[in-house]
């Protein structure tokens, strides 16, 4: 597979989407179905109205199932039908604020919900790549300066982090027991977990999420009520981890020795791991106006200060970085929102349209690197 032919490699291809009508699922659903495969989405509906499903006019494009990852035989029954070449497993209680308040479902979406996805490619004996999307929030977090990597130790001390955490050992379980890499002759199975986080860009209208608070408080006139203004967090546009997403399924489609049947960690550069009180005031800078003031919850929870991978793995194994820089990605998403307000007809092509332009900065330095070119 050469550079050139690593977007084109989606067209025609069978691709389930489990959580397509989350955030990251949304954007991605439709950057697949730009790419001309055949997207499928599994997932309950979004509980926001207009959903990013319905902003992106998913349903023109992919074909929808409604259900539940705890549904074990309505996966195994759609696995079984569809025989996708690749899955996408996205589908999560995503937010910590609400593992909390409901963590036998955090627990029971995030980590059985993975196990009846895994079963459903075992017992269907389906020939598939697999990316399973976890967190950075997998780690057991000791804050230390330095970034994490994929082989430091897994833990989580909310009951979201570690419902990550105890995915990613089921997931290695799983692979070592029935997708061993050296045997993916005989299963045909090539299974990776992908772990990033402080994911922004538009459409995220989930509660207790610094981003989407703002834009709200923004488009109200509001105060931005900030909790933490001092947590480090490394900020990254959506279009990134999804792009390295797409790398991991492509190479995963041409592994025969399971070279690729790993965990990866997807993240930006050092320099995008700022303070939230950066990023809000960044947010406001670029609306145009607003202000924020520090308002602590109610009630304390457990929040880490400083979180933020190492990428080293992923830059040399699979020859990923980061495009957009802070600025950009914080650029990036206040348009989006924007537009949101000013022309929410136009969103659909205006989201196409950022696509475009990530694809465009990120295949010219693909096809520059000797070494991706002739892998």
């Amino acid at each position: 597979m050469n550079a050139i032919s690593f977007y084109s490699g989606f067209k025609n291809k069978n691709v389930l989407i489990t959580g397509h009508t989350g955030f990251k699922g949304g954007w991605l659903a439709l950057w697949l179905s730009y790419l001309g495969a055949e997207v499928y989405g599994y997932s309950l509906p979004s509980p926001f109205s207009p959903s990013l499903y319905e902003t992106l006019q998913l349903e023109k494009v992919i074909h929808n199932e409604e259900g539940d990852v705890r549904d074990g035989k309505k996966i195994l029954n759609l696995v079984s039908r569809i025989e996708p070449d690749i899955i996408f497993h996205l589908a999560a209680q995503s937010l910590v604020g609400e593992s909390y308040v409901s963590p036998m479902q955090t627990v029971q979406t995030n980590v059985m919900g993975t196990v009846n996805l895994m079963e459903a490619v075992r017992i269907s004996g389906v020939n598939t790549a697999v990316v399973i999307v976890t967190s950075d929030k997998c780690y057991q977090n000791k804050e230390w300066l330095h970034g994490y990597r994929e082989e430091d130790p897994l833990g989580g001390y909310d009951p979201y982090s570690a419902s990550k955490g105890a995915a990613e050992i089921l997931v290695s379980s799983w692979r070592n027991s029935f997708f061993h890499p050296e045997r993916i002759r005989q299963h045909g199975v090539r299974i990776a977990t992908a772990r990033a986080g402080n994911v922004i860009g538009g459409g995220d209208w989930s509660m207790d999420r610094i981003v989407p608070d703002c834009m709200r408080a923004l488009m109200n006139e509001d105060v931005i009520a900030v909790r933490n203004p001092l947590a480090t967090r490394p900020w990254q546009h959506v279009l990134e981890p999804l792009s390295g997403y797409l790398l991991l399924a492509s190479k995963l489609m041409q592994d025969s020795t399971g070279e690729y049947c790993q965990a990866f960690n997807f993240g930006p550069t050092v320099q995008s791991n700022k303070n939230v009180k950066e990023l809000v005031e960044k947010i406001i800078h670029f609306w145009g106006e607003g202000a924020w003031a520090h308002i602590p919850p109610p009630i304390e929870q457990h929040e880490a200060s400083l979180l933020h991978l190492s990428i080293d793995k992923a830059y040399h194994q699979l020859h990923w970085s980061p495009k957009w820089n802070f600025d950009e990605t914080i650029l990036k998403t206040v348009e989006w929102y924007k537009t949101s307000q000013t022309s929410p007809a136009t969103l659909r092509d205006f989201t196409i349209r950022q696509i475009e332009s990530y694809q465009y900065i990120a295949q010219p330095k693909m096809i520059l690197s000797g070494e991706l070119a002739t892998s």
